[in-house]
């Protein structure tokens, strides 16, 4: 009987704040277009890329930045599944003396704005966020805004521009309004789901919480799951168990062990390891991409 084929995505940098101390956090268009080859020289099916301000290494999504680090993976050949963020510019700082107002590092913008890099790039896969809610990244606490009329209209635009999004869920009503782009003909199948275990104010990293987000999904679903930080391996190995995807990298996580930072390499590494011990094997891109049938 042949074995089960695994996507392994990579998330190699991120949007938050991240420790300063860690050695070699992907910052600059190059440096992250390095760490999408290192994810898969160590064997990733798929990285996911945020960018970051080259000068302050804070979030950022423009597009240029974008563009220039997908043209350095296009360019090196790299034989990997490319998918990229689009979560954001739905970042509302409410004015604590009036709730009603943002303040100034509020980041809400139309959906023509959230998409400009997709039309741009024109990625294999990119992220829909399909949720709304407080979050925190470090010392900021914020509300992450997604209308559900938002989220139809990029639904719609993902659609028209043949990229295929990958569902992101931190909770169960977030699946259920996945379900509903499903229904209504605007997430083409195989729909792709993406559990995010372990975000404060989130769905917790535990496997009843991964069982029962798993078993609201519609028939034919794919999914993957991922927990943060020490739970990164942990549920890894659960959603391995129970026939899911998985994603490790720099984004959820810092180290390798207590105090050791890590390279998006090692994880991946370490990653593919517990999947091939669990009986199982890493697909390749060319795998993954017929898995999910994406149209480029």
């Amino acid at each position: 009987m042949s074995q089960r084929k695994v996507i392994l995505t990579c998330a190699v940098t991120g949007n938050a704040p991240f420790n300063p101390k860690h050695p070699a956090m992907p910052v600059t268009p190059g440096q992250i277009a390095e760490a999408c080859m290192e994810a898969a020289s160590a064997g990733a099916s798929v990285v996911h890329i945020h960018v970051r301000d080259p000068k302050t290494g804070a979030g950022s999504r423009d597009p240029a930045l974008f563009k220039e680090v997908v043209d350095r993976i296009r360019s090196a050949k790299l034989d990997i599944v490319i998918n990229l963020t689009c979560g954001l510019g739905a970042i509302f700082f409410p004015d604590p003396e009036d709730e009603s107002r943002g303040l100034p590092e509020s980041d809400v913008v139309s959906v023509a704005e959230r998409v400009r890099h997709l039309e741009q790039c024109l990625p294999e896969i990119a992220s829909l966020d399909i949720t709304t809610g407080n979050q925190v990244e470090g010392s900021l606490e914020f509300v992450y805004l997604n209308t559900t009329r938002t989220l139809r209209a990029m639904a719609r635009r993902f659609q028209e521009l043949r990229v295929k999004p990958e569902l992101e869920v931190f909770g169960p009503g977030d699946v259920l309004f996945g379900n509903a782009l499903v229904e209504e003909g605007l997430v083409d199948a195989p729909p792709l789901y993406q559990m995010v275990l372990g975000v404060k104010w989130g769905a917790p990293a535990t496997t009843e919480t991964m069982i029962y987000l798993r078993d609201l999904l519609p028939q034919g679903a794919l999914w993957a799951s991922f927990g943060i930080g020490r739970d990164q391996m942990p549920m890894l190995a659960q959603a391995v168990l129970l026939g899911g995807n998985v994603r490790v990298g720099l984004e959820d996580n810092l180290y390798l062990k207590r105090g050791v930072f890590a390279t998006n390499g090692q994880l991946v590494e370490r990653a593919a390891t517990i999947i091939d011990h669990l009986g199982m094997s890493v697909a390749t891109p060319a795998e993954a991409r017929q898995m999910l049938q994406l149209a480029r």
